[in-house]
């Protein structure tokens, strides 16, 4: 009865990865007659899978879908990346999408072993999405692991190719897996650099765990989805300049949060800010945020200056006018 079971079984993992078989090829992978096999077929449409056969040269055996859902076979894989899937949809605004993901998690921790249950978990608690869907190619074994080291709080090491082709090794203290601009990001404190950082997980390779746990660390923005969002938006400047902030190195991280990144300390009150933006109202935008009071300086470009020189004029001479 085992024997016939874990046949059966196959046959429908087979099924359900290619699109048609012919009798002949479906009997030889797995060892038994095509009598055995049409046998076989007849177990799984009695399970309530919809099994077409056809006849002829180009017929064969095709796994179609009936009215009901019988019970899928998934590889390890498949698992993990249904339930990244499940908590994705769950953050997308989905009506009951979150009670829905949760009970199916619940239904794959009765039947997961534990090591895949612990992947699983992990990242359906740790994978924080932005947008529904990620267009580069990561692996979800890459992910499974990340989200463990996320949550169990171990340094990683990882090799990185970033987007100027610049090679490095990095030494990380792992926050959370963030799903945005159609990518995955891992949300992260780099030892080496001593600050935060992201990195784009379909860029990494070499991952291995260093066992060494660490103290979690306050992210600097309101949720690890916001600081990528600043890391994202501040590659995508085209204009770039600088603003000198009668502001102590702390107090800019503190009051700007995940905006402040890049900043530099120049003396013990004064704080060097870069600012970019895809035009030149957008950059002048943004000083808007400095708290009122605070003195600074704007530097950059004679055309940046110009044109920060020019509105500035306008809107004085409107307030006169008033």
């Amino acid at each position: 009865m085992a024997k016939t079971t874990s046949r059966v079984l196959a046959l429908l993992n087979l099924l359900q990865t290619h699109r048609q078989w012919s009798g002949p090829q479906l009997a030889e992978r797995l060892s038994v007659t095509e009598r055995t096999l049409r046998r076989d077929v007849e177990r799984l449409r009695a399970l309530g899978y919809r099994i077409e056969a056809a006849r002829g040269a180009t017929g064969g055996y095709r796994l179609e879908a009936g009215s009901q859902l019988p019970p899928l076979l998934l590889t390890d894989d498949e698992a993990v990346t249904m339930a990244i899937g499940l908590r994705v949809a769950a953050s997308q605004g989905i009506v009951e999408g979150e009670q829905t993901t949760l009970s199916a998690m619940a239904k794959f921790e009765q039947i997961l072993p534990s090591a895949l249950r612990e992947r699983v978990n992990a990242i359906a608690g740790l994978a924080r999405s932005e947008t529904p869907r990620s267009a580069a190619a990561v692996s979800p074994d890459m992910l499974g692991q990340l989200a463990l080291a996320c949550r169990d709080g171990e340094r990683i090491r990882f090799h990185y190719v970033a987007a100027n082709g610049d090679e490095t090794d990095r030494v990380v203290e792992p926050h959370s897996l963030v799903a945005a601009e159609h990518s995955w990001f891992l949300v992260c404190w780099d030892l080496r650099r001593d600050d935060w950082r992201t990195f784009r997980i379909d860029r990494m390779s070499r991952f291995f765990g260093t066992r060494l746990r660490f103290e979690s660390r306050d992210l600097p923005a309101e949720n690890a989805a916001e600081f990528v969002a600043a890391a994202v938006a501040s590659l995508r400047r085209r204009h770039n300049a600088e603003v000198l902030i009668a502001l102590p190195l702390e107090e800019m991280v503190e009051y700007f949060g995940p905006w402040s990144k890049g900043v530099t300390r120049v003396d013990d009150e004064t704080t060097s800010w870069p600012i970019g933006g895809d035009s030149f109202e957008l950059m002048l935008m943004v000083l808007l945020w400095i708290p009122a009071g605070v003195e600074y300086e704007l530097r950059g470009s004679d055309e940046f200056l110009a044109f920060a020189h020019e509105a500035t004029g306008r809107l004085n001479r409107s307030l006169r006018a008033t």
